[in-house]
């Protein structure tokens, strides 16, 4: 019960990763809000949670839409007048050559991917601030560091998510509220892809997927951190786990057993060093 009390937003938790994160957390005893635009689909995730005996908050609203997301938080205030973590997991995906991508799918892509975490962010943070800080943390993938063909909008989506990710974790730290972004690190279904469309999947290719719920330790040893320690960084929930599995959560950091892309992540504790060197100095200068 790592996560005992605490009250965490799960977003696109309709199905696939989204879902699993929210019946992994749930498990470790915290109070789990998941919200998602599909209202069928967010229901299925409603029953898998209830079957284990917990309770879940839903929420139908749209990512992509900032007063849609206001309204989401204002449930929350609400209900528990606290936000300790936000997973923000929506996210689109389809597969479309540059040719093929008119204004109206790029600005979706982004509108989704990007804008939708902003809006995620930008709507919910003063009540993460107000309880002492917590934890932000939004889904990576390859296309966050690398180039896909058919792949323009939705790489350009996550490498913005990570400029995003860099520059926030900075005027963050002094409100004790962490960001960070975390990949699967294993092979998860495609993200387009429908619960019922997944039904349709022939069991061999199912086999090469992960069962999402497996991957939720990763968030939970990134969100039992203490903000300060890891903010602006990027992680793979794969190798997490399989570190947790074999020292258990207390393991001792080290950037291999937290990553597929170490050269990245030490790139990052590096630029990180720097600039809390400088904020220090221009901190004394001020003083």
């Amino acid at each position: 019960m790592r996560l005992k009390h605490k009250v965490i937003l799960v977003t696109g938790a309709g199905r696939g990763l989204g879902s699993g994160i929210a019946l992994g957390l749930i498990s470790e005893g915290s109070h789990v809000i998941i919200l998602d635009i599909n209202a069928e689909e967010m229901s299925q995730t409603t029953e898998e949670i209830n079957r284990t005996g917990n309770e879940v908050m839903s929420i139908v609203a749209d990512v992509s839409n900032y007063t849609s997301m206001t309204n989401a938080i204002n449930q929350i205030r609400d209900k528990w007048n606290r936000l300790d973590a936000v997973i923000c997991n929506a996210a689109t995906m389809p597969l479309i050559p540059f040719k093929n991508t008119s204004p109206e799918i790029w600005g979706s892509i982004l509108g989704t991917n990007l804008t939708g975490v902003y809006n995620t962010i930008k709507a919910s943070w003063q009540l993460l601030k107000q309880n002492n800080g917590g934890h932000y943390i939004s889904i990576a993938s390859r296309a966050s560091l690398l180039g896909f063909e058919n792949e323009v909008a939705y790489c350009a989506s996550k490498h913005g998510l990570e400029g995003l990710t860099k520059a926030l974790a900075m005027e963050f730290e002094q409100y004790n509220i962490a960001i960070n972004t975390m990949g699967p690190g294993k092979t998860i279904k495609p993200t387009s892809m429908t619960r019922e469309q997944a039904k349709t999947i022939k069991e061999s290719q199912k086999t090469k997927w992960i069962n999402p719920v497996l991957l939720a330790p990763a968030f939970t040893w990134l969100l039992s951190q203490p903000p300060k320690n890891h903010t602006g960084l990027r992680f793979d929930a794969g190798p997490i786990v399989d570190t947790i599995n074999k020292e258990g959560y207390d393991f001792v950091f080290t950037p291999e057993k937290t990553t597929l892309y170490t050269h990245d992540l030490i790139n990052r504790i590096q630029q990180r060093h720097q600039w809390s060197i400088h904020r220090t100095n221009q901190q004394q200068i001020t003083n």
